[in-house]
């Protein structure tokens, strides 16, 4: 089957096929002038989003006011976010690399053949091991269901994973071994229900601050705690700033539970009825008391007693992480930590409580949940044989295409390149050659590669740079499908923009490349992404992420979205919702487990030649990840610094003779960052930090990973602080953008 040019736009019948819009079109039930209700392509807030409307296409958006997410407020990034779709340098064509390593546009039909062609080739050479995916948690459900049917059962891929494993996978592995199902228990309502709101490792203001809006309007004067090594801008608003050092987070929480049990400060009766291993927990913190863990942790032991303390007095207690937690080389035991914390004093399953996991990207939990990666569609086994059985029944296919196996891991995805067994990559919507950990060895992975196949929007990222075909990829608001918020709500995508030239919605090129490979009968049924999500219903049947009752994307919209589960039969949802109200977890027995650990330390640790530790994280709240959206709107440009920066305490610079703006470089045994030093006591002496948005980053982390999770641990690793020195004749200023100079040599 091939793609025709006519005289008019790009056309073909695979794209035309009936449902609400295809190739290029907008929705014709949309009045050519309204408003329209859609959700935030960028993080998992979920923040609905109303669209204005001329013509069928979006000029403006504003929060909606009628979301039980938001209630009518919106952060920068979500006011800004049509800007980046109109993007001068937005891919139009599909491009091939050259012999002389140039680009040449090509058509589709030309692209998708060497793509095809290629991957055969490594598929007969190598089998089945030797082609794999990364995928991404920006894309609506829909669209990672049909990339990971299409990659594991038509094409026969063995190996998959998404960027959210850099996020959350501490979260949907402690979530499974604590609950017995990846269940963040929360809803929004409870930050605004809590006595006690428990935050660690998160600068809620910066990187989620419609979640910190709803803490502000909590009317129950909460105690608000923050453990953090930094005094960040949340931190500054707390009522309880707790500068644990980097990485003492385990042993604290190990503390607090000690004390807690010792003075018979916990739920005896919870515990008792839907819990099991206290006992075992109770024995493992035993030795872990507040004089124990207080150098561990650089927290005087009235500060810890003071924390188990306020814990105790509340009558509705939260705690809440993020990435200062997820992203650890002991992330799923620090995690379970806080659970442990939530079991111990019963405060889950009722509002203002719970161990709630604040998730990253915007669909991170339906790539969590239905990407088909490392874990089977709806939460299934891929090791399960009536898992296996029951997917392959739902999507009319041999049993015998499903895996027996789960996918490799992120990291592994690429020891295995490395070690020269995969051998063809495609890369759909995300840049971890920016993003990814330890980025020297990352680029030279990617160089090892027969062919790298990168799918976005730009064709500039520091991916796509290095990629061998390039797709042009249709971006947030250009198409439509589900995506799911943090606390498990299923909101809504419209297409309210035209993507540019022949760029395609994912869910197209996927049905394309299906085609092209020869099994595009096995996804027949899905023409639109409303098909696909009829089968994540049947899929999710009987499990605890059941979807069935919901019927379609007419009451996504009625019920402004609606949470899992909400099976077949169930009553009309509450706006709010919150799991284990019965005290019943989804293990076998129907008990929450205590889970625990020893804490480790990490295998970088600072030393005479690399005196500091290197804290990453947000920079503001305008900017989002690689900044390759955000990067292209300049009124969030004008929201944050231009420039790479350092923190550093004042004590370090002045042994160091820096002062404020000075030119700094910061080496690792891996690479080195230029920044300016923005010199304040918001961080501890001997700590540094910098954006992770900055491309120079990564180059400066160390490789290790949680061994249950497999999350790298980008918060920890030793470097060192110089002076810059411009080489002569250099100027001080990068001459178009003020950058850095030089480091000297």
């Amino acid at each position: 089957m091939f793609l025709h040019r006519h005289d008019g736009p790009l056309t073909h019948d695979l794209l035309r096929a009936p449902g609400r819009h295809g190739l290029g079109q907008l929705p014709q039930r949309l009045a050519p002038e309204a408003t329209t209700r859609t959700v935030c392509g960028f993080c998992s807030t979920g923040c609905a989003l109303t669209a204005h409307l001329r013509g069928g296409a979006a000029i403006n958006l504003s929060p909606a006011t009628d979301s039980p997410v938001n209630l009518g407020m919106a952060c920068p990034k979500g006011w800004e976010a049509l800007t980046p779709l109109d993007a001068p340098d937005r891919a139009t064509t599909p491009r091939l690399r050259t012999t002389d390593g140039g680009w040449e546009a090509a058509p589709w039909d030309r692209a998708l053949g060497e793509m095809v062609t290629r991957f055969r080739t490594i598929n007969e050479e190598h089998g089945p091991g030797g082609l794999a995916f990364l995928s991404t948690g920006q894309i609506p459900t829909e669209e990672m269901v049909f990339l990971g049917a299409l990659a594991k059962f038509g094409m026969g891929m063995r190996h998959g994973d998404g960027n959210t494993r850099q996020c959350m996978a501490t979260a949907a592995v402690a979530y499974k071994e604590s609950f017995g199902f990846d269940a963040p228990p929360y809803t929004y309502a409870d930050f605004e229900e809590s006595d006690v709101i428990l935050l660690s490792g998160s600068n809620l203001c910066i990187t989620h601050p419609i979640l910190w809006e709803r803490i502000a309007r909590n009317l129950h004067s909460p105690e608000i705690v923050v453990i953090d090594p930094r005094r960040t801008e949340t931190a500054a608003a707390a009522t309880q700033h707790h500068p644990v050092r980097p990485k003492g987070d385990l042993a604290l929480y190990y503390a607090i539970a000690n004390i807690l049990i010792a003075r018979d400060w916990i739920d005896p009766e919870f515990v008792d009825a839907h819990t099991e291993g206290f006992e075992a927990f109770a024995a493992h913190v035993r030795s872990f008391t507040p004089e124990a863990v207080s150098d561990a942790t650089a927290l005087p032991t009235h500060e810890i007693c003071r924390l188990a303390e306020t814990i105790h007095a509340g009558k509705r207690v939260s705690f809440w992480w993020t990435m200062g937690v997820n992203q650890s080389h002991e992330g799923v035991r620090t995690a379970q930590a806080l659970i442990n914390l939530a079991l111990l004093t019963g405060n889950i399953g009722r509002p203002g409580t719970g161990a709630n996991s604040i998730t990253g990207q915007c669909n991170a939990m339906g790539s969590r949940l239905f990407s088909n990666t490392t874990a089977l569609f709806a939460g299934h086994d891929f090791t399960r044989a009536s898992d296996r059985r029951k997917i392959a029944s739902i999507l009319g296919l041999d049993a015998a295409r499903v895996p027996r196996e789960n996918s490799l891991p992120y990291e592994r995805i690429l020891e295995e390149i490395r070690a020269g067994r995969v051998r063809g990559l495609w890369v759909v919507g995300t840049n971890p050659g920016h993003s990814w950990i330890h980025q020297t060895e990352f680029r030279e992975t990617l160089d090892m590669l027969d062919v790298l196949v990168v799918q976005d929007m730009y064709p500039d990222t520091e991916t796509a740079r290095a990629a061998d075909i390039f797709l042009p990829a249709a971006g947030w608001g250009e198409k439509e499908g589900t995506f799911i918020n943090s606390e498990r709500r299923l909101g809504l995508v419209k297409k309210i923009h035209a993507a540019p030239g022949e760029a395609l919605a994912d869910f197209h090129i996927f049905r394309l490349v299906a085609e092209y490979w020869g099994v595009g009968d096995l996804f027949d049924r899905w023409r639109t992404p409303e098909d696909v999500f009829r089968t994540m219903q049947e899929m999710s049947v009987g499990q605890p992420c059941d979807i069935s009752g919901i019927a379609g994307y007419d009451a996504l919209e009625e019920h402004a979205g609606i949470q899992w589960p909400h099976a077949s039969g169930a009553p009309p949802p509450a706006p709010e919702r919150r799991l284990f109200e019965d005290g019943r977890f989804f293990t076998d027995s129907g008990r929450a487990r205590f889970c625990f650990e020893q804490p480790r330390p990490s295998r970088e640790m600072p030393d005479d030649s690399f005196p500091f530790t290197l804290l990453t994280g947000r920079g503001s709240s305008s900017q989002w990840h690689t900044e390759t959206r955000t990067g292209r709107s300049p009124i969030l440009r004008k929201l944050h610094r231009a420039e790479p920066w350092v923190e550093i305490h004042s004590d370090d610079a002045s042994r160091l003779g820096l002062i404020a703006e000075d030119w700094v470089v910061l080496r690792s045994r891996r690479g080195a960052l230029q920044a300016r030093a923005v010199v304040q006591d918001t961080i501890s002496p001997g700590q540094v930090f910098v954006s992770m948005h900055d491309a120079q980053t990564n180059r400066l982390t160390f490789p290790e990973f949680d061994p249950y999770s497999h999350q790298p641990s980008y918060k920890h690793c030793a470097v060192r602080v110089e002076r810059a020195h411009p080489k002569s004749g250099s100027s001080a200023r990068h001459p178009s953008c003020g950058g850095p100079p030089t480091p000297a040599t």
